[in-house]
């Protein structure tokens, strides 16, 4: 079962940047601060406040002997230091744990909240294993160079998808399960994503997840439009974790690698951009009707055609913030608007 505490990694981060904040408060300098600890590296600093290697706990109350940190302060940077540590003890919290699965582990441990947005592939958390094994294997030949045979992947696929499942159990621990949002396009779901199977089992799992009680999935049907016609560049996921003090944590996603900030204007935008892509999706309700239907209605040799729920068509509002397009056949259509969120 997924930890309820951050990464060690994430601990690392946050115990370099407090060291940091001690030494500059201290008015010290990295050199003046090596000279009085006595270590033969100046380097050694640098990796802890930049949370680049595994504290020792000696290093780290000898600091604080310098930064004169006493209390409570020190007690809560004690024990930050026996959690950035114990990599071990924490990656026996998963039953499986491949590389490429852990940095995703890494974000989502100690969340109390996670957004996603996906404009084509059903992110990681709600996927099933048969999705999940469409999407490794058929990225694999991606991710070899020729030129460097021995950098290829070779986790087992399998095993990369047994590490996948043991990510997800995080929605459904007993213990402080994070609060999930997902908005997903509409193409996360269409043919081009599996086959006709893959995807009808998709479509259960994700009815299934939707009414968990800290699950929220939200469909943006193909048509729709988002603010004043804005069109999002990426995929991206938001990260708020349950010790305020850890920071918010932004990854856009790249083909091989993410991006992750905590820049906090990048936060400021993505989130914004986030309340557009919730505003012109679907309801929750709405999404589960939609997924119903979408595994009912599928021609032979065809995607699904999901449509879209019958309800009472609202007021026409003037197109301000654009409008929610339609998911029905444009003979059926049924005009509806929305308004953006005020950021």
């Amino acid at each position: 079962m997924p930890p309820a505490q951050p990464s060690p990694i994430f601990r690392r981060r946050r115990l370099g940047a407090e060291l940091r904040r001690l030494r500059e408060a201290a008015g010290l300098t990295g050199d003046q601060v090596i000279e009085r600890v006595g270590w033969a590296s100046a380097s050694k600093l640098s990796r802890l406040e930049n949370g680049r290697s595994r504290p020792d706990l000696r290093d780290v109350l000898d600091l604080l002997d310098v930064y004169q940190v006493t209390g409570a302060q020190r007690d809560e940077l004690t024990a930050i230091t026996g959690e950035a540590g114990d990599m071990r003890g924490w990656l026996r919290s998963y039953p499986v744990m491949t590389q490429h699965q852990r940095a995703y582990a890494e974000l989502e441990a100690g969340c109390a909240d996670i957004r996603e947005y996906s404009p084509v592939i059903v992110p990681g958390l709600l996927q099933t294993p048969g999705y999940a094994r469409v999407r490794i294997v058929s990225s694999r030949p991606l991710m070899t160079d020729p030129q460097a045979p021995e950098r290829a992947t070779t986790e087992d696929p399998e095993t990369e998808v047994a590490a996948r499942l043991a990510r997800q159990s995080l929605l459904t621990r007993e213990v402080e399960p994070p609060r999930y949002t997902a908005v997903l396009e509409e193409a996360t779901l269409a043919g081009r994503a599996g086959p006709p199977d893959v995807l009808r089992g998709q479509l259960a799992q994700l009815r299934k997840l939707a009414v968990l009680p800290n699950v929220t999935i939200q469909v943006l049907p193909r048509e729709t439009t988002i603010a004043n016609w804005y069109l999002p560049h990426t995929a991206f996921s938001i990260y708020r974790f349950a010790d305020p003090q850890d920071p918010e944590t932004l990854a856009i996603e790249g083909l091989s690698t993410n991006l992750v900030l905590t820049d906090r204007d990048e936060l400021r935008r993505y989130t914004i951009l986030f309340e557009w892509l919730q505003t012109a999706a679907l309801s929750p309700e709405e999404t589960l009707s939609w997924l119903a239907d979408a595994g009912r209605i599928r021609p032979p040799g065809g995607p699904a055609q999901p449509v879209s729920p019958t309800r009472p068509a609202p007021p026409v509002a003037a197109p301000v913030a654009g409008g929610r397009g339609p998911v029905m056949p444009p003979s059926q259509r049924t005009p509806r608007t929305g308004r953006l969120t005020e950021p």
